[in-house]
């Protein structure tokens, strides 16, 4: 389930790889969204799914700090 943040944004969020369901954590950038992940174990692409702005909203723990603060993914 992906938490949102009405005060402050999260900014780690663990990424599941949906092809080897590898697992790390990383930060996300607070200005700009993340279209493109590389599973540092199985070397998949990842992409967001259909109607995701980012990989973070797809497959982290987390959604993407414009998110959590109710913006549009970049929109700041």
């Amino acid at each position: 389930m992906i938490k949102r943040s009405a005060t402050k944004p999260v900014l780690t969020s663990v990424l599941t790889c949906p092809e080897c369901g590898f697992e790390k954590q990383e930060i996300m950038p607070t200005d700009s969204c993340i279209y493109f992940y590389q599973c540092t174990n199985c070397q998949a692409l990842l992409k967001p799914k259909q109607g995701d702005c980012c990989v973070f909203c797809s497959y982290g723990t987390v959604a993407c700090p414009p998110n959590q603060m109710g913006h549009a993914c970049g929109s700041g």
